[in-house]
């Protein structure tokens, strides 16, 4: 009895110390890809100027302005940070708040876009993989660092990836200029965004306020995809403020990203204090 006892409380222990030493497979996977990625990438050369923005609808150029980007070099890739999210989980109906760090990648050059959730449930180790390369999207959660939780793909994950690559392309005005998404002017504080690309097709509304401060994107283009795979029908926004001046451009710092269910709305993301860095 007395072996047993010992051979659980090691194996427990040998758990607890795997759980908290650094590094996993996910993680690996996610910045190999990402030093890859980098290393691809061709380096965007100019400035901007006002020649690059002359096309654009009025509140566009109004951004390009407010923010500080004309004369700044040009950027073909971003990344951002986040620190202690409020992340909001949902699987059939039920929803869980949990603190996580996400560390994100986009590339202008075609639309990808990679995430890393760094997270813990109840004191193991809880990861999440978000990838869209090649027109392929993919939501992975692991566990324990060797248990996948979850790993949604398809056609609706593949639409909704695109459409939220759209959601982030003013943060780095690289993509933002791209031949593959379009613009139309809806009015001063209001375009519309379309972008086509592997044969798929998304499109949302962005929201700026008076003086050219991007405010919000939302669309009907991203199905809300839960845990156990599945599919609602919701309209999905992107929230931006608190702009702050770093490098000598005015960047948002907190985001939200929330689900308008019919029932109500549904803030599943909150970040603040977030950095962005354009390559």
């Amino acid at each position: 009895m007395f072996v047993i006892i010992a051979v659980i409380i090691v194996i427990i222990s040998l758990i607890i110390l795997f759980f908290k030493l650094p590094g996993s497979k996910t993680k690996k996977e996610f910045y190999a890809l990402m030093k890859d990625r980098i290393s691809d990438t061709v380096p965007a050369s100019g400035i901007y100027t006002e020649a690059d923005i002359k096309n654009l609808p009025g509140p566009l150029k109004k951004y390009f302005r407010y923010c500080g980007y004309l004369g700044k070099p040009k950027n073909s890739s971003m990344k951002a940070v986040f620190k202690d999210v409020d992340f909001h989980m949902s699987n059939k109906g039920k929803k869980s708040e949990i603190k996580i760090d996400y560390t994100q990648y986009n590339f202008a050059n075609k639309p990808e876009r990679f995430a890393y959730i760094d997270s813990a449930l109840y004191g193991i180790p809880f990861e999440g993989f978000d990838s869209y390369q090649n027109g392929i999207g993919s939501m992975k959660g692991v566990i324990g660092k060797v248990i996948t939780l979850f790993d949604q793909r398809g056609e609706a994950m593949d639409k909704a990836c695109l459409v939220t690559f759209l959601a982030d392309c003013l943060l780095f005005p690289g993509a933002a200029l791209q031949d593959y998404i379009s613009w139309e002017e809806i009015d001063d504080t209001h375009a519309k965004a379309s972008i086509t690309y592997y044969g798929i097709s998304a499109a949302g509304i962005f929201t700026f306020d008076n003086n050219g401060a991007m405010l919000s994107f939302r669309t009907g283009d991203r199905a809300s995809i839960e845990m156990d795979g599945t599919t609602k029908v919701a309209e999905w926004s992107a929230v931006c403020r608190n702009y702050q001046l770093v490098n000598g451009l005015l960047q948002p710092t907190e985001f939200q990203a929330i689900w308008h269910y019919p029932e109500g709305d549904f803030v599943y993301f909150h970040g603040k204090n977030a950095k962005i860095e354009l390559r």
